[in-house]
Order: structure tokens, then C-alpha cells, then sequence
């Protein structure tokens, strides 16, 4: 295999790869909304500290990544007491 120039190499677009890791951050966010909405996280998690401290570092990643991409803030879900474990 022939070596590549210099000027043949690709350099990475570190705007598009921040904005694909937000995605992912947005869609993470989303995941952890639905079990708390739903109540499914009681499946995963063994108490509502630890659930919570979770949730809290989701949506630090998110607003980081935000941040980095620019434009409108994640929505953070609403603050609502967490529901009793069954």
C-alpha cells in the first residue's frame, strides 16, 4: 500500500465530531427521562440517591456538550419528587 501524502490525509472536523457526542448526550438524557417518567428505573437502580446522582450526571454531560456546539440549552426534565420504589 502506497504511503499518503501529507496533503491527502483528512484532518478530523472536531465541530461535527462535538456535535455527534451531543447527540448522544441528548439521546442519554432522553433514556434516563423515560425511566423516570415511567418508573422503570426502580429495575436498575437500587435506591433514589443513586438513580439521582445518575440523572445529575447526564444532564451535566449534555449541558457540557451543549456548550461546546452552542445553541439552545438540553431541556432538563422537570422536577418532580422521584416515584417510590414498589
Amino acid at each position: 500500500m502506497p504511503a499518503q501524502s501529507a496533503t491527502s490525509l483528512k484532518t478530523p472536523d472536531f465541530k461535527e465530531i462535538a456535535r455527534r457526542w451531543h447527540a448522544l448526550a441528548e439521546r442519554r438524557l432522553a433514556s434516563y427521562d423515560e425511566l423516570y417518567r415511567s418508573g422503570r428505573w426502580t429495575h436498575y437502580y437500587t435506591s433514589q440517591d443513586e438513580f439521582a446522582a445518575r440523572m445529575l450526571d447526564v444532564i451535566k454531560a449534555a449541558k457540557a456538550y451543549q456548550k461546546i456546539v452552542g445553541g439552545p440549552e438540553p431541556a432538563t426534565p422537570r422536577a418532580e419528587p422521584l416515584r417510590p420504589a414498589a
